[in-house]
């Protein structure tokens, strides 16, 4: 049986992805291709995992103007129709199981066109567009939520949950604070904005550095984009800390192979609620202070931290709501008791589902046999 997994553009897409191929591979498909983007996370970790990578050109859907609009639609977007027919083709793959978002789009309508059954995947609360353009034709859907399926693929729906990374539950407290040289037996603090980091995140929390390694250690993921200069900016106002300060503090543009030891060591963690940093703190049972990312994607940030928090797995402070002192007065609320915080994690640990991957395998060999 020849897989192929179409999807990318970002962490949670990829990572799912991932998940997903190995469980394949646990069950005996021994072919499975992807097909992505050439310039999104995909590219780079998808070839790492020793599968077969296919780039395409890839537009995106927006719901409001933007001159990108016009390329995307005119040029890319059917450009990556036909790569991707041309790829599927080739390949004659018994199923496409698409990871949801634009990047997946292309390569399911081509899979449509040449008949080739689709599972598709929603990682959020709120279905983007994308998947539910592919839903209409999917041949099974599988869910991350309960609410996301209850308009979007009736009868066809299945609750298997997100996986996550296999490599992720691995994680040692005690390498991580070696890594960055910070003190076990002291609160640590993981601020995260996505691959590409958070503009408004890393702002804030440099605005209250020095209050804020008062009372915990923070390993600080930054993102490298130079349109904002977040990672100088930061590294600025970290060499002007006393030395017993600025030993409490780890900045990194990005985070790698080191991804399980950070969240090892995290007790509480600061971050975008996109699918992928949400997943991972409900499969891990981390605590966290989730700062939805406005209005994207249907406002599906907004969907997903939201609902972590009614279970009492997270708090949320909208973007508009967001000051430094009231960043610092929630950090400092939650790390007073941490019993109680252990206990956030844990609730946050029972919306996970566990066997998500093994799930969604089987869900795509009863697809593909139908």
């Amino acid at each position: 049986m020849r897989i192929v997994i179409a999807g990318g553009g970002t962490g949670g897409h990829t990572s799912a992805g991932l998940a997903v191929a190995s469980a394949l591979k646990e069950r005996g498909v021994e072919e499975i291709h992807w097909i992505g983007s050439r310039t999104g996370i995909e590219a780079r970790r998808v070839p790492e995992a020793g599968l077969p990578f296919h780039a395409i050109p890839v537009g995106k859907l927006r719901r409001y103007w933007d001159w990108q609009n016009v390329p995307d639609l005119a040029w890319r977007a059917p450009a990556g129709v036909a790569c991707a027919w041309r790829i599927l083709r080739r390949i004659d793959p018994a199923l496409l199981f698409a990871t949801g978002g634009f990047v997946a789009l292309p390569p399911a309508i081509a899979a449509r066109a040449l008949g080739v059954p689709i599972v598709v995947h929603e990682q959020t609360a709120v279905p983007g567009l994308a998947n539910r353009l592919v839903a209409r034709f999917a041949r099974r859907v599988a869910l991350s939520f309960p609410p996301a399926g209850e308009d979007l693929a009736p009868g066809r729906a299945t609750l298997t949950g997100n996986p996550l990374r296999p490599e992720l539950p691995g994680g040692s407290r005690e390498a991580g604070c070696r890594r960055f040289g910070l003190d076990p037996d002291d609160p640590i603090v993981y601020v995260t904005g996505g691959a590409q980091g958070s503009h408004k995140i890393n702002r804030t929390v440099g605005e209250v550095l020095a209050p804020l390694l008062s009372i915990c250690q923070v390993i600080h993921q930054c993102g490298g984009n130079p349109e904002t200069g977040d990672q100088a900016w930061l590294e600025a106002r970290a060499r002007s800390l006393p030395e017993a300060l600025r030993r409490r503090y780890a900045l990194l543009p990005y985070v790698g192979a080191e991804l399980a030891d950070v969240y090892a060591a995290a007790d509480l963690v600061i971050g975008r609620s996109g699918a992928g940093t949400v997943n991972e703190c409900l499969h891990l049972g981390k605590p966290a202070v989730y700062v939805p990312l406005p209005g994207a994607s249907g406002d599906e940030q907004t969907a997903n931290a939201r609902l972590v928090a009614a279970a009492g797995g997270g708090v949320v402070i909208a973007q508009s709501t967001l000051t430094p002192d009231g960043l610092l007065d929630a950090v400092r609320r939650l790390l007073s008791d941490r019993a109680a915080l252990r206990a956030m994690g844990e609730r946050a640990r029972g919306l996970a589902v566990p066997d998500a991957a093994e799930r969604i395998a089987r869900l795509v060999f009863e697809a593909a046999a139908a």
